[in-house]
């Protein structure tokens, strides 16, 4: 009898072990994982930096509570901060809580702080925020909302890429602009430079804050530590979570210091948040890609699959175009995927949609170019079966 709620659309695999860009079935099958657990483990699977700092953490302490602090908890706010130009730090346990105390700063601020009547944040079509209900309504897809209505009011929704829209939603009310830099699960839809440069200029006209979700973008993922560094950007709140920790359950918001009175004592909390053993698994991350360069490596291993998928499908008649940043790419194609998809898994590659007609590559930050050979190959073939 099944006994987990039947809320994904599992594939027919179930896996045991992982090492580095491989995972291991239950049959002792091997497969090439270009998915990375939805862009969570950018160092690959089972780290031997990261496993040895867990494992010495936990002959340490596991818990105390967010009324004492700790030191990987106080470590990895210094690095968090001191890397990505922020000045405070909320730790929670996922990218969904992230953007939960982000659009609860950001509200508390347009009201409390500023004392003005700004409550309402700006998101755009296609993009993905989380399944709270709170991240639900921040979310510009309809298919995600069903049965789970009425949400919380208080988002606005306009086309991405679109500079007319976006003028027109602007109002008294506006308090933040929320989005993704590429919109990951959304389609793999990069930010055009003109947009985000408006983004940029109506933010400082209206005083509004300026809301990065980097939850799949960050931790290297693009080839930056932060998506939005590719842009000439300075954030108000930036969200993370997915790669920090590397699989271990942590989120971050950080925002700048204007926002430290909006998240006072008793404003906001999180029992699990910060807990000393994801953030020991996180702080090995961050000194892992500082020490071994892996920024630089991503973006050259990005540009490297990007060229090689272009070279091998660019006359393909079923793709119809490739596009990313870094090691987040997306192949979107003339129709459904699913069956390419199922091509690839039956190769022993593992990729993902990022909806019906994308197919979305997110290859760990070490994968070797023998590996990105192995994958474009097999996407090609998977390709040239589905146009027989």
């Amino acid at each position: 009898m099944e006994t987990i709620f039947d809320t994904y659309q599992r594939y027919p695999f179930h896996f045991e072990k992982g090492e580095g860009s491989w995972l291991y079935d239950d049959k002792g099958e091997k497969y090439l994982d270009f998915t990375s657990g939805l862009a969570v483990t950018n160092l690959g699977h089972r780290h031997p930096v990261i496993v040895e700092k867990v494992k010495n953490q936990l002959d340490q302490l596991w818990h105390t509570s967010n009324l004492f602090s700790t030191s990987p908890q106080q470590e990895l706010a210094q690095k968090l901060t001191e890397q990505s130009s922020m000045d405070r730090v909320f730790f929670c346990n996922s990218g969904a809580e992230a953007n939960e105390a982000a659009i609860k700063i950001a509200r508390k601020y347009g009201q409390h702080t500023t004392r003005s009547h700004r409550y309402e944040i700006i998101t755009f079509e296609q993009s993905f925020h989380g399944r709270t209900i709170a991240t639900l309504a921040a979310t510009g897809q309809d298919k995600v909302k069903t049965g789970f209505r009425p949400l919380p009011q208080g988002f606005r929704y306009c086309p991405y890429n679109d500079i007319v829209a976006l003028d027109e939603a602007i109002n008294e009310h506006t308090c933040a602009i929320m989005l993704e830099m590429i919109q990951g699960e959304g389609g793999v839809n990069v930010a055009e430079s003109s947009f985000i440069q408006h983004i940029k200029k109506r933010c400082e006209e209206h005083q509004i804050l300026l809301i990065i979700d980097e939850i799949q973008t960050g931790i290297g993922r693009t080839g930056t530590l932060f998506a939005y560094e590719h842009w000439n950007l300075q954030p108000d709140i930036i969200t993370t979570a997915k790669g920090l920790a590397n699989g271990l359950p942590i989120g971050a918001m950080l925002a700048t210091e204007k926002l430290a009175e909006s998240f006072s004592p008793g404003s906001h909390g999180s029992t699990f948040g910060g807990n000393p053993i994801a953030c020991t698994a996180a702080n090995a991350v961050l000194d892992v890609i500082e020490q071994q360069q892996l920024i630089t490596q991503a973006a050259i291993q990005g540009d490297k699959l990007l060229a090689k998928l272009t070279s091998a499908l660019q006359h393909h008649d079923f793709v119809k175009t490739i596009r990313g940043k870094g090691l987040l790419i997306g192949i979107e194609c003339k129709g459904k995927v699913h069956d390419v998809i199922q091509s690839m898994h039956d190769q022993k590659l593992l990729v993902i949609p990022a909806g019906p007609n994308v197919i979305r590559l997110l290859p760990n930050l070490l994968v070797t170019d023998k590996q990105i050979d192995t994958a474009v190959q097999t996407i090609q073939e998977a390709l040239n079966i589905q146009n027989v």
